[in-house]
């Protein structure tokens, strides 16, 4: 079997959780089939195996235009360039719209069956139009053009699936649930108090750790006024960057400056840069906890990322994190109402940052209880989170639909 991967991130160029769960699945798939993965970037081992080829992303004929749509349509452009070597697949599985119209186009021009894995649905991210401008409608259409023409559509989580079958014209038994995973030998708790400290953190003091982008999505704001009301003696540590536009960045920036005059001391950490693995691990292993107060989640990766490294979690209610987070077994979850279906901001913001800042509180001064949490955490990521057995489930769904001829349905 010959399995071709469409997608925007890939090593050493990963910024997001779709860009781990690739990388982990085309290592696994590589044991399984013979894999090819064409991504955005300037990678390039075609000899490889995985072979890698990179392909031109935001340098092209949209590079110097003046609307934000550029972005889009560059991506657009790159698609174009994925298709420009006919593939020599029995199967094509793209990741985030970015791909989209490359998979469409090697179904439609190559007539390959085409895998789709949904980790986020750009009807439930309005705040994109932010980023995007009318690139926004451009990433709508194409998603939904690639989903329901796809042989198979792979969620996430149970709410995923739920909500791809009641906004996107796809037959039931088109949509599998197949998890994220983790490497458990990679995420695992180490000892590093250097680290710490060559990021501005006492060792000594207890912890909450954010760890995100700067995106409305990962509710970077409604963390910063949890901690406002946090004890005094927890350290905040916010590793946090790539904001999504100037505006949210501006935002954030005078958020913290605000946090930080509110708590003299230093216990207030930015660290505003994507740090290496190994200190990302490091980061979690001695967080006393990890919060996750998403707005919009399809899964949370970074929640078995946490976990494995024995951390507690306090997150959202929200998407796919239940599936992850068990309450009172790994961690606490957080109730949470949207506005409307299409906005997901919290109906109360306050109510909301309150719940989390007491369930963050109640586990920094309850150590036993975080640990026994984290502990649980760990095994359960081991026990249902392998990425061994998520690449045999997505093999299986390639072989179904290479069986099924990838015949177009209407």
């Amino acid at each position: 079997m010959n399995v071709l991967y469409l997608t925007r991130e890939y090593p050493p160029h990963v910024y997001g959780g779709a860009g781990v769960h690739v990388e982990h699945l085309v290592a696994e798939m590589a044991r399984l089939a013979s894999v090819e993965v064409r991504c955005f970037g300037d990678q390039d081992d075609p000899d490889a195996s995985p072979a890698v080829i990179g392909l031109p992303f935001g340098d092209g004929m949209f590079a110097e235009h003046p609307q934000k749509v550029g972005s889009a349509l560059s991506a657009l452009e790159t698609c174009l360039a994925a298709n420009a070597r006919p593939p020599e697949a029995d199967v094509v599985h793209c990741h985030t719209w970015y791909t989209h119209l490359g998979g469409i186009l090697a179904r439609l021009a190559y007539g390959i069956p085409l895998v789709v894995t949904v980790h986020s649905l750009e009807p439930l991210r309005p705040w994109k139009r932010e980023q995007l401008g009318r690139g926004y409608d451009v990433s709508c259409w194409v998603e939904r053009t690639a989903l329901e023409m796809a042989d198979a559509v792979i969620a996430v989580s149970r709410h995923d699936q739920q909500v791809i079958r009641e906004r996107f014209r796809v037959p039931e038994d088109r949509v599998r649930m197949i998890p994220n995973g983790i490497d458990a030998e990679i995420y695992r708790p180490v000892e590093a108090p250097e680290v710490l400290s060559r990021h501005g953190i006492d060792p000594g003091r207890p912890y909450v750790l954010f760890l995100g982008r700067i995106t409305r999505q990962k509710g970077i704001g409604h963390f910063l006024a949890a901690a406002a009301e946090l004890p005094p003696d927890i350290q905040i540590v916010l590793c946090a960057s790539g904001a999504d536009t100037e505006e949210i960045a501006t935002e954030t920036s005078g958020a913290i400056g605000r946090l930080r005059a509110d708590r003299p001391g230093g216990n207030v950490v930015w660290i505003n840069s994507m740090v290496p693995r190994e200190d990302a691990i490091a980061l979690f292993s001695h967080a006393a906890v990890f919060c996750c107060p998403s707005v919009y989640e399809p899964f949370g990766i970074i929640n078995l990322e946490a976990m494995a490294c024995e951390t507690p979690v306090v997150a959202s209610a929200v998407g796919g994190i239940p599936d992850v987070v068990v309450p009172g077994e790994t961690g606490e979850l957080v109730a949470f109402t949207p506005r409307s279906e299409d906005d997901p901001e919290p109906a109360d913001p306050r109510r909301f940052a309150a719940e989390l800042g007491a369930a963050i509180t109640g586990l920094v001064t309850d150590p036993d209880r975080a640990r026994r949490y984290g502990e649980a955490g760990r095994r359960r990521v081991v026990e249902e989170f392998g990425w061994d057995a998520i690449a045999r489930k997505v093999h299986a769904v390639y072989g179904e639909v290479i069986d099924a001829g990838g015949e177009t349905r209407r």
